[in-house]
C-alpha cells in the first residue's frame, strides 16, 4: 500500500496565492515579516511589486489591506492566526467587516498542531472571534486540494473571508474527481446511519481514520466535512441529524465558539439532536510535537473513536 500523501494547509496557500497572481493582476498580499513561514514567499519572488511586508505590525497590515480594497485591489493579509484574527480583531472588525471591504485574511498556524511555539501562539479562539464579525466568512480547509480550492473561492466572492490554515503536514484526502468546493456547502464524505461526525480542518482525515475503525465494530459513522464554518451548511446538518440523530463535531479549536457550537446553533433551533463537541475544553495548548499534542487533546483517530463509541 503506497503512503498517503501529505501536504500542509499553509503550504497550500503559498502555493494558491502564486496561481491567483498569474491570473489576477488585482491581487495584492500583505505579510507581517513572516513571508518564510506563511509561505507567501513564493509569492514575493514572483510579483514583488505586489508583495507588502507590513513588518510586526499586524494591526496596521489589516489597515493598509482595508485602504488597498477600497481602490480596487484584492488583498490577502498573511499571518499567524493568533495574530491576525487575535492581535488585530479590532482593526478586522472595524475596518474590514464594518465596511464590507473585499479583504481576504490567510491565517496560518492556527490550533495546537502549532507545536513547539507553544500557548501562546496556539489559537485555539480564531474561529470564535470572527464567526461574530457580520458578513464574514470563516473557511478552515481538510487538506491541500481543498486549502487552494479556498484560495480561489475566496477571491471570487465578493467581501470579508478568514481562511484557517495548519503548520502541520495532513493527508490528502479530496484528490478525486467528483470534489468540488463551494463556500457554504458542506462534502460528505462517508454515508452512516448510527452517527454523525462533523469535522473541519486537519481533524477530516482523523475523523475518517474513526469512521473505519468504528465500522470494525459494527458502529456505521456518517463522516460530513463542514469546510464553511461560516455561512454554515444548515440543509446538510438538518439531514444528517434526522438520518442518524446523534452528532459529534470534531474541530481543533476550542469548543467554545467554534465548529461545534456553530452546529449546535443548527440543531437546537432547527433538528433536535444529541451533540458531543470533541474538540479543546476550555484550556490553553502548550508546548511539544505537534502529533503528540493532537493525541493529547483528544483530536486523534484512536481518540476520536474511543469517544464516539462511547457516546453511541
Amino acid at each position: 500500500m503506497s503512503e498517503v500523501k501529505k501536504i500542509a494547509t499553509r503550504e497550500s496557500y503559498g502555493n494558491a496565492l502564486l496561481e491567483l497572481g498569474k491570473e489576477h493582476e488585482d491581487v495584492v498580499v500583505l505579510d507581517a515579516d513572516l513571508a518564510a513561514a506563511t509561505k507567501t514567499g513564493v509569492f514575493k519572488k514572483a510579483f514583488p511589486e505586489r508583495h507588502i511586508d507590513c513588518g510586526i505590525a499586524e494591526c496596521n497590515m489589516i489597515g493598509v489591506a482595508a485602504g488597498l480594497a477600497t481602490t480596487g485591489k484584492v488583498p490577502f493579509a498573511s499571518s499567524f492566526a493568533m495574530f491576525a484574527a487575535g492581535r488585530a480583531f479590532e482593526q478586522v472588525r472595524n475596518s474590514v467587516g464594518y465596511p464590507k471591504l473585499n479583504v481576504k485574511i490567510g491565517a496560518t498556524h492556527a490550533g495546537v498542531s502549532v507545536g513547539e511555539d507553544g500557548a501562546t501562539h496556539q489559537c485555539n479562539e480564531d474561529i470564535a472571534l470572527m464567526r461574530t464579525i457580520p458578513g464574514m466568512v470563516v473557511i478552515n480547509p481538510a487538506d491541500d486540494i481543498e486549502a487552494k480550492a479556498a484560495v480561489k473561492a475566496a477571491y471570487e466572492h465578493v467581501g470579508p473571508v478568514y481562511m484557517r490554515f495548519g503548520r502541520a503536514a495532513v493527508p490528502v484526502i479530496n484528490d478525486n474527481e467528483d470534489y468540488k468546493f463551494e463556500i457554504g456547502k458542506a462534502v460528505t464524505l462517508r454515508e452512516g446511519t448510527d452517527v454523525t461526525i462533523i469535522a473541519s480542518g486537519l481533524t477530516v482525515s482523523e475523523s475518517l481514520g474513526a469512521a473505519e475503525k468504528l465500522a470494525a465494530d459494527g458502529i456505521s459513522a456518517e463522516v460530513i466535512n463542514i469546510h464553511t464554518i461560516k455561512p454554515i451548511d444548515e440543509e446538510a446538518i438538518v439531514k444528517t441529524a434526522a438520518k442518524t440523530g446523534k452528532i459529534v463535531t470534531v474541530e481543533e479549536h476550542s469548543v467554545i465558539g467554534g465548529l461545534g457550537s456553530a452546529v449546535c446553533d443548527v440543531v437546537a433551533q432547527k433538528a433536535p439532536a444529541k451533540v458531543m463537541k470533541i474538540g479543546v475544553q476550555d484550556v490553553y495548548g502548550e508546548s511539544g510535537p505537534a502529533k503528540e499534542l493532537i493525541k493529547k487533546y483528544g483530536l486523534d483517530a484512536e481518540s476520536i473513536y474511543e469517544k464516539v463509541k462511547a457516546f453511541v
